[in-house]
């Protein structure tokens, strides 16, 4: 039985190597453009910032990334550009600010489309420089009641938005009118990216196999003696060799260091009976997986490992089997807190009636986040969790994380010695299909049979 399951997660590994998913086709942002639009309403205008550049130091940059918003309805991934959308605009709906085509800075700093090349590529109705907007788009909004507009995520673009409704208000008596109403686009914006499409979820499928891989080769490196950002290293190696990036700085968390939720050092040295706890997801056309797995170093679970393992595998399961259409948001948390629970009372963890201790909270003593959250071009995407007072359903196209955890610190109190310096966390990606769920990152063994098989086949 243990050699089947492990020739058959081999067969979905070697599968899985194949990933090359097709970047989204230009017909998907436009669709994307036009769901917008139709929300919006013809009175309304809708601007959009491309993510600013960030200096690291000096005149070094930080890595750029486009913001999540203006590449899903635009595409286009370079910086200072700037999205205008005018329903029912005679001369077009769909305008791009860009920089201007530059040979000199073209040497320095890379390629750039240019008005030109966005109309061609991008599919823009039109397009302009981006040293013109100040000139150009006060007049686009000029007699538009309504602008949609997220302020708080570009301040400094904020106050030249802020500073064209005013201008264009000073001169009111010429018949100039600013909007007066200003509308979060974000509320109709990522109700949009919360329901993936067939292309998108290509890319997730992309994403989740081959962070699945680096999860696998770091099983397969890991041994006593190495230090956590060795094994990090073997991760982003296999990222790399993927046309991928990291989702999010990788946790590789060895003993006590994996009850630290958010570690980043990543450079301690990894000792044997100890269990290490890798968070790590990567980045496929911009698009993120987010995949947790928990193994012994040394390659065996030990005894009080395994017993916690298998509960909060056990927990794991159960929350992906509540994954479904109808079902509401919370539920999967709710499941897996039931299970987590019943075992801690199981194991002598928790003492005492299992409602009783789920209503008390005991159980975030050692469990203390959420099951989940939502997953698509950023790690912890967006969407609401709630429609008023009510979790959101499940609905076919969501992607959602599955990740209970125990974490058992060294020192902590009323607790078994044996129990100490544990931390696991098993994270997986699910997709809400018509008829349940699929679990994009299957490829990623989690069963600990599995997983000490492979790692002694090494």
């Amino acid at each position: 039985m243990l050699m089947s399951r492990l020739h058959k997660f081999t067969k979905t590994l070697i599968s899985s190597t194949a990933c090359l998913a097709a970047p989204l086709a230009r017909d998907e942002f436009a669709r994307r453009r036009w769901e917008l639009m139709k929300g919006m309403g013809r009175d309304a205008i809708a601007i959009i910032a491309a993510a600013p550049v960030h200096l690291r130091n000096n005149d070094v940059e930080h890595a750029y990334r486009q913001d999540s918003d203006f590449f899903y309805l635009t595409g286009f991934r370079e910086p200072e550009s700037v999205a205008v959308f005018v329903p029912g605009r005679a001369q077009g709906e769909y305008l791009l600010f860009v920089r201007d085509r530059d040979p000199a800075r073209e040497t320095w700093d890379g390629r750039r489309a240019g008005p030109v090349g966005v109309r061609r590529d991008f599919s823009a109705d039109d397009a302009f420089p981006i040293a013109e907007i100040d000139d150009i788009l006060p007049g686009l909004m000029e007699n538009h009641p309504k602008i949609f507009y997220t302020l708080g995520v570009n301040l400094e673009f904020d106050q030249r938005v802020v500073g064209w409704m005013n201008s264009l208000r000073a001169q009111a008596k010429q018949g100039r009118h600013a909007p007066h109403e200003m509308v979060a686009l974000q509320h109709v914006l990522h109700d949009l990216r919360l329901y993936k499409s067939r292309g998108e979820l290509e890319l997730m499928r992309c994403a989740a196999q081959i962070a699945a891989r680096a999860h696998v080769r770091a099983m397969r490196f890991c041994k006593p003696g190495l230090f956590e950002y060795q094994v990090q290293a073997e991760i982003e190696h296999e990222f790399k060799s993927s046309r991928a990036c990291t989702s999010y700085l990788p946790i590789v968390g060895g003993g006590a260091n994996g009850c630290i939720l958010h570690y980043h050092e990543n450079a301690s040295l990894l000792r044997a009976g100890d269990l290490l706890l890798i968070d790590a997801g990567c980045e496929y056309e911009s698009y993120a997986s987010d995949i947790t797995r928990t193994f012994p170093v040394n390659g065996s679970y030990s005894k009080p490992q395994l017993e916690l393992y298998n509960l909060v595998l056990a927990a794991n399961c159960a929350a992906i089997e509540a994954v479904k259409p109808g079902a509401d948001w919370n539920r999967p948390h709710e499941v897996a807190v039931q299970v987590l629970t019943t075992g801690l009372v199981e194991l002598g963890l928790l003492k005492g009636r299992v409602s009783s201790l789920i209503k008390s909270l005991a159980y975030r003593r050692f469990y203390m986040h959420k099951t989940g959250h939502w997953l698509g071009l950023d790690v912890h995407d967006v969407g609401d969790y709630k429609i008023g007072n009510q979790w959101r359903v499940l609905e076919p196209g969501m992607v959602l994380t599955i990740e209970p955890g125990l974490y058992i610190p060294p020192g902590t109190r009323g607790v078994p010695p044996k129990f100490r310096n544990i931390g696991i966390r098993i994270e997986d990606d699910v997709l809400v299909t018509r008829d349940g769920n699929e679990v994009l990152s299957v490829a990623a063994p989690k069963e600990a049979a599995v997983i000490e098989a492979l790692m002694a086949a090494r």
